[in-house]
């Protein structure tokens, strides 16, 4: 989900506008403009606003709670149609959507939305079942170690729903064969550079790891240039990310990245806006969508290039 990205060609500045000002308008507020995941969804967003002629306002979040309410409360106070919201903080989400409500404008969070189950009406969330995620990563970290093996996990930020989730997905699969154990796991905030540090850490304790389980393919690639860096063999250590991210796919053409779970960004920013327009004219909508993960191998990587 969650990928630094310095190069930002569709976003410059605070906030971007997108389409006619005769069309149904919608907000959306996003965590983090420099994500390259992010980047995907903002790019999709604004290429079904331009489909279905929507006028989109984005403004970038900063990895700000307190900027994004305010974001919020902006849209509100601008009488927007509906509201899309890429959240910083699973857990600070209760004020937009009393803001949303209480104005009776239709909210849709992407990607990364509310910790509740249960969402008032008006409110959704489009996003891929992190249950799942972690669950394929550590099915598939399983198969390639034999069921037994060390295995060491890079968690994304505690504030993210996902970063919970993954992680428990995996446990609950190296739970499940006595072989395996996981000995670690800390926190590299999605970044390659903190994970560059977190494993080469790991590394230095002399622990035997025989996999990776990072909850991004940035956190992945961090751990395989420690590898590099320490002059470890990156072939004898089974790297596992999510998100099927371009840069994650090259390393698995290299041979370096054992497996990854693809998070269909495209798809999460077009059904968003798809979602937001059916609130807007009054379709009953499920306080859940779902755009389900795929598992990413060795021998099917290929398919996912460009996706």
């Amino acid at each position: 989900m969650r990928v630094r990205h310095w190069a930002m060609g569709l976003v410059c500045g605070a906030m971007l506008t997108v389409a006619p000002a005769s069309a149904a308008t919608i907000g959306v507020s996003i965590a983090h403009f420099d994500e390259n995941f992010l980047t995907l969804i903002i790019n999709a967003i604004k290429a079904e606003a331009e489909k279905t002629g929507t006028q989109v306002q984005f403004e970038d979040a900063q990895g700000d709670t307190g900027k994004q309410i305010s974001q919020v409360q902006n849209f509100v106070a601008r009488h927007v149609d509906a509201m899309i919201v890429n959240a910083v903080d699973s857990s600070a989400t209760a004020k937009m959507t009393a803001a949303a409500t209480a104005a009776k404008i239709p909210l849709v969070y992407v990607n990364r939305g509310p910790d509740a189950a249960d969402l008032p009406t008006g409110v959704t969330f489009v996003s891929s079942d992190e249950h799942v995620s972690g669950r394929l990563q550590g099915e598939a970290i399983a198969n390639l170690l034999g069921n037994k093996g060390n295995v060491v996990i890079m968690e994304g930020e505690l504030s993210d729903q996902a970063t919970r989730l993954r992680t428990e997905g995996v446990e609950k699969v190296v739970a499940q064969h006595p072989d395996m154990k996981v000995i670690a796991k800390q926190p590299a905030n999605y970044q390659r550079a903190e994970a560059i540090d977190l494993m080469s850490n790991w590394i230095t304790t002399g622990d035997k790891i025989d996999a990776v389980a990072a909850n991004n393919d940035e956190m992945a690639i961090g751990a395989i240039l420690a590898l590099k860096q320490t002059h470890k063999d990156t072939k004898s250590v089974v790297v596992a990310g999510v998100d099927a991210t371009p840069d994650g796919l090259a390393e698995m053409e290299k041979g370096t990245l054992g497996v990854t779970v693809f998070q269909d960004a495209k798809s999460q920013g077009r059904v968003a806006v798809d979602t937001a327009l059916a609130m807007i004219k009054g379709d009953k909508v499920g306080s859940h969508v779902d755009v389900p993960f795929e598992l990413v191998t060795a021998d099917n990587y290929k398919s996912y290039v460009g996706r």
